[in-house]
């Protein structure tokens, strides 16, 4: 299940004897262990004398021995396993035969499948589960499953609506175009950053409806936001605009290895965006391949068609070069207003 739908059941189903919370995103994950927690255990004192929790290699029978053991000091008996080895990627097998650590496993699903009143057991896996393993299919089934995708700049709608359900919160139109445009000039996702910034957003109005106003307030601290006004500037080749924005970003301290790094990530995309729909990949299908909102990966393809194409691998391979002559000082802030001027009115 997904982190959303996931949650969902923990409310309405109730507690399952058996979970497994696996995936590449740590947020996901630490929020449905917080919560599989908050229903299990009343206070501290209840969770310091329940839990148990394992690391590492974990044989088989041992688990199943901890699993059918009662509680002497509390009323339920919880383990929580820390990436095992268990879940690892599928190896082939030495034989066909039906080895000891074949029936050690056996045993481990039958007690899976039927667990005691007093025992829970969650599992925490570090990046992907193997699917086809036996013991994952088994807690799918008699359980719960948590895949905790990665987020970015394209999935992350999914996480938008959960937090603003859960702050009570919509937004209108303008807001979400520009939250979506935001997260995709951010090359590095952090949704514990997002989740604090919402919650920050939630104390300024007892509003319902977030508005773009709202977003730029509470958003405009963020080297990426501040960067957002140029880039857009220079997708729509309105070059005196954006001169200004990159003077502005430049006199409010803006480092101008963010710019460039932003910069050469936009060209790029234009580029990818360009190519991709030479190969009849248009609209919204561009958000996969570009790992973009999309929304922002649609109105981006619109973009890249206004650019010849020699205009954008001339830039791309100057803002390559620009790393390098700024870092070693060989360059000034000018070589960043050559390539806007560059993209905004070169031709082929």
């Amino acid at each position: 299940m997904k982190f959303g739908e996931f949650m969902t059941s923990l409310q309405k189903d109730g507690l399952k004897h058996v979970y497994l919370l696996a995936g590449e995103e740590h947020y996901y994950v630490d929020k449905a262990r917080e919560k599989i927690f908050s229903i299990l255990f009343a206070n501290q004192q209840e969770q310091a004398g329940a839990l148990q929790k394992l690391t590492g290699t974990v044989d088989a029978d041992d688990l199943v021995g901890l699993i059918e053991t009662a509680p002497f000091f509390a009323s339920k008996n919880v383990l929580f396993l820390q990436d095992t080895s268990l879940f690892k990627e599928k190896k082939e097998e030495e034989d066909n035969g039906k080895t000891g650590k074949d029936k050690k496993q056996e045993r481990l699903l039958k007690t899976l499948a039927d667990m005691p009143e007093f025992s829970y057991v969650i599992f925490v896996q570090n990046g992907k589960a193997d699917k086809r393993r036996k013991l994952y299919k088994t807690i799918e089934k008699c359980g719960a499953v948590l895949e905790a995708e990665a987020i970015r700049a394209w999935n992350i709608n999914d996480w938008l609506q959960g937090k603003l359900q859960s702050l009570n919160k919509d937004m209108d139109r303008e807001a979400m175009a520009y939250f979506s445009g935001v997260v995709s000039t951010m090359q590095t996702i952090s949704l514990e950053f997002l989740d604090r910034e919402f919650d920050k957003l939630a104390l300024f109005t007892k509003e319902r409806r977030i508005t773009k106003d709202l977003l730029t307030q509470v958003f405009a601290g963020l080297p990426e936001v501040s960067v957002f006004a140029l880039l857009d500037a220079i997708s729509e080749r309105k070059a005196k605009k954006a001169l200004q924005l990159l003077r502005r970003q430049l006199n409010d301290g803006t480092y101008f290895t963010v710019i460039l790094a932003l910069l050469t990530r936009h060209v790029r995309q234009l580029w990818q965006a360009q190519v991709l729909q030479q190969q009849g990949i248009r609209g919204k299908a561009l958000a996969k391949p570009l790992e973009l909102n999309p929304f922002i990966a649609e109105k981006l393809g619109r973009y890249a068609m206004k650019f010849p194409s020699v205009v954008l691998k001339r830039n791309m391979l100057e803002l390559v070069d620009a790393d390098y002559l700024l870092k070693t000082g060989q360059a000034g802030e000018e070589i960043l207003e050559h390539v806007v001027i560059d993209l905004c009115h070169g031709a082929s």
